[in-house]
């Protein structure tokens, strides 16, 4: 079988999540003998390039650095995809696997795939769950979990807001009518995008739709993604739950010296909506004593020391907060092994976060909100614990709780139970791709899906 995986960005400039899952599902499709290719988009790239990474094809293709208000909403092709188009053609793949919805991988990517006849898969790795929601996190108003139900009204004050407009004034831009929006929108610069964004929401739900007719499946990581795509779907398309898995695990449990400080670290991006100035606000008022915050986290452009500065700030320099930095591919389950637990305090609906599993893969429990997966794999009290997103006040508590309490991070180690590898994850995938191929072969030779 000929697969190609669509991913936004991609190694080596990129380390990220939905990255290092792909890579993860490709080196294992390769060890099965399937032909597999990944391309990607790079903003800002003059020419098509072409490279191997660990051992796999990639191309990437040129999309602008500054794509237009049409192109980033996905409302005509971006410049550049065209390239992608092309060499999809040569390429000839059975299966087109979408990770992404960014410029240059959309609505567009998907119809032109499943008219050249390949079976056509996306896998949703972010709380934008699609074209969902265009606050990207499914939190409304950034504080508290959302419904998933799409309305103008609802949702284009709940995106002003993230763009940093104050909340009553949100709610009044929210009232333009979408069909007014729409005209509205084509105002240059950023007043056309507020006064549009009532019509970008219907736009999207619409949108959202058509691609899941244009879809073989939608793939999604939790059984809450699952519920909330098919509520909007109105019974449309197909959706399928394939729940994330870790890479294998080899790493021995240190002993834990008695009297020693709880030891919690976050381990991932420093980007706001992971919640990270939530746990530096409540390592400000813990004992250093009693426990021990680590962050490890790759700090390598301006934004990312501007935030380990607010990390570090919000503190007060607080003995109990270590700033380190990343970890390596290779060192990541030592780590997770060598602490207490792990602090998951993410503000945005989640498949995984990955490093959770990693976590539990080893006998780490983890401290999560309660949102997303997190919900989903942490049984609150069994085998982990989950706070309000969001509430940094119920996050120090449970670290108090929990260091004052060893006894209670013996038990939750004795309740996690198997973690999902990526071993399960080819393997629902190829049952998929296998009917999934079937299925293409009924369509009729303009490229629509028969019946």
């Amino acid at each position: 079988m000929k697969i190609t995986h669509l991913c936004g960005w991609y190694f080596p400039e990129s380390l990220g999540g939905t990255e290092t899952y792909v890579a993860g599902l490709v080196a294992r499709q390769q060890a099965a003998g399937h032909t597999v290719a990944v391309a990607a988009p790079d903003p800002g790239l003059t020419g098509e390039r072409a490279y191997e990474h660990e051992g796999v094809p990639v191309f990437r293709f040129p999309v602008p650095a500054a794509p237009t208000r049409a192109e980033a909403q996905h409302a005509v092709p971006v410049r550049g995809a065209e390239r992608l188009h092309a060499w999809l053609a040569a390429h000839g793949p059975d299966i087109v696997h979408l990770h992404s919805f960014v410029t240059g991988l959309g609505p567009q990517t998907i119809r032109v795939a499943g008219a050249l006849g390949a079976g056509v898969i996306a896998t949703a790795h972010t709380g934008g769950l699609g074209l969902l929601c265009q606050r990207g996190t499914l939190m409304q108003w950034g504080r508290r979990p959302c419904d998933g139900v799409v309305r103008p009204r609802k949702c284009a004050a709940c995106a002003l807001e993230a763009r940093g407009l104050v909340r009553p004034l949100a709610d009044v831009l929210a009232l333009v009518p979408p069909d007014s929006g729409r005209a509205l929108g084509a105002i240059p610069g950023g007043l056309g995008t507020v006064l549009g964004m009532s019509a970008l929401i219907r736009q999207n739900a619409i949108a959202q739709r058509a691609l899941l007719d244009d879809l073989d499946a939608f793939v999604v990581l939790t059984e809450a993604a699952r519920v909330m795509v098919e509520r909007q779907a109105a019974g449309r398309g197909r959706v399928v739950v394939n729940r994330l898995g870790v890479r294998d695990t080899a790493a021995a449990r240190p002993a834990r010296s008695p009297g020693a400080p709880l030891t919690v670290a976050y381990v991932g991006r420093l980007d706001p909506i992971k919640g990270i100035f939530d746990l530096a606000r409540a390592a400000r008022h813990l004992d250093a004593r009693a426990v021990r915050v680590v962050f490890r986290c790759p700090v390598l452009d301006p934004a990312e020391r501007a935030r380990a500065a607010r990390v570090l700030d919000l503190a007060g320099g607080a003995g109990s907060l270590v700033m380190g930095g990343p970890l390596a591919p290779r060192e990541v389950f030592g780590f997770l092994a060598s602490i207490d637990l792990l602090c998951c305090p993410s503000r945005t609906f989640e498949g995984g976060p990955t490093v959770a599993l990693e976590a539990m893969a080893v006998g780490t429990p983890v401290l999560g909100t309660d949102i997303g997966a997190l919900r989903e794999i942490v049984d609150d009290g069994v085998n982990g614990r989950l706070v309000p997103a969001g509430d940094w006040r119920a996050l120090g508590d449970t670290l108090v709780d929990l260091a004052g309490n060893p006894s209670r991070l013996d038990a939750f180690r004795a309740a996690i139970g198997r973690v999902r590898t990526m071993d399960d994850v080819a393997r629902d995938y190829e049952a998929l791709y296998e009917e999934v191929v079937a299925r293409s072969r009924a369509r009729s030779p303009d490229g629509r899906r028969a019946g």
